[in-house]
């Protein structure tokens, strides 16, 4: 199988450190995304995990074994790049293939196991087609099924759909998501989309300015953030900030509450405020709301509102569902 842990890993270009002791372990058949925002050093981790990149300290051990000496091939790890690395004069029998045929595999083991990559991912009509022949989702599959017939210790994903457009990108996720249940196989994924990564991981590690902010299911992230950065940056519409002392609460620090845990009425309310902007979305309505005690206000309702700019509202936080952090900006208990 393929478990992974990382101990003290730092990395340093010239003066600049990008990885500040990162410590992690991941267990067998675990998908795991690392996620923040860009320059947070996700993909030089990703890289190090790799060998692409030499850690400047630290060790990196792949079931058990300390490989921080091992080059990439021989590391038992297949990598996916959002840029599909796939050679335009090979057709997709042989791109999958490739990495095979030049370790020396006997010629009917390639052919069974690029078979059985191509029956999972759908890939079984465009065999013979070379890459200029194939969709951007095409291609991707292709690069994932070349990592599957190696059969990896490790699968590692560097932002994979960041080349796809919405609806590609939502197929492909799904594709991602069954393959991990089928395959029962190790997947670390790097993405800067929040969006992918509480929808695909078994645990997200948060990262900001090269050091780990906190880890957790996607759920223990949005329910319990330990801090305002990662309250911030987990959810959509981003949650809303307000400092304690506007709202009457002594002490210093920030109250958080997310936009969908807001209620909104037209004649009362705790926040009176005017609508700034409205966005239509079909399935949600989100209001921008001006007041005066809370400041600027995103709220998320739930299906279509006839609310439009310069409307009088009235805007009430569930306060079960409100967040408090200290001036230092962590999670008050």
């Amino acid at each position: 199988m393929g478990s992974l842990k990382l101990e003290n890993i730092r990395k340093s270009f010239g003066k600049v450190e990008v990885l500040k002791g990162i410590d992690l372990e991941v267990e067998d058949g675990e998908f795991v995304i690392f996620v923040g925002p860009s320059g947070c050093g996700k993909s030089t981790l990703l890289r190090v995990i790799a060998g692409l990149e030499d850690a400047t300290e630290g060790q990196v051990l792949i079931d058990g074994v300390e490989v921080s000496a091992v080059p990439p091939a021989k590391r038992g790890i297949a990598m996916v790049f959002q840029s599909y690395a796939l050679y335009p004069h090979l057709n997709v029998r042989d791109n999958m293939g490739l990495g095979l045929k030049q370790a020396g595999s006997p010629r009917a083991e390639i052919r069974q196991r690029v078979d059985t990559a191509s029956k999972m991912l759908g890939l079984d009509d465009y065999l013979t087609r070379r890459p200029a022949e194939l969709s951007g989702g095409q291609r991707q599959r292709v690069a994932i099924g070349r990592a599957i017939v190696r059969n990896p210790k490790l699968f590692l994903f560097d932002e994979p759909l960041s080349n796809l457009d919405a609806a590609l990108r939502v197929n492909t996720r799904l594709e991602i998501a069954k393959l991990h249940r089928d395959l029962k196989a190790t997947m670390i994924y790097v993405t800067h989309d929040q969006v992918e990564a509480m929808t695909l991981a078994d645990r997200i590690v948060i990262l900001n300015q090269g050091r780990v902010e906190q880890i957790g299911s996607p759920m223990e992230l949005y329910n319990h953030p330990g801090n305002l950065f990662v309250a911030g940056f987990i959810g959509s519409p981003r949650m809303n900030f307000i400092e304690a002392g506007r709202l009457g609460e002594s002490g210093k620090g920030t109250i958080g509450i997310r936009p969908e845990h807001i209620t909104i009425d037209p004649s009362s309310g705790e926040w009176q405020g005017k609508v700034l902007h409205v966005e239509h979305l079909g399935a949600d309505t989100i209001l921008y709301l001006e007041s005066e005690k809370a400041g600027l206000l995103t709220v998320r309702l739930f299906g279509e509102h006839k609310f439009a700019p310069d409307d009088i509202l009235h805007a009430t936080p569930r306060r079960e569902h409100m967040f408090r952090f200290d001036e230092a900006g962590k999670a008050r208990t």
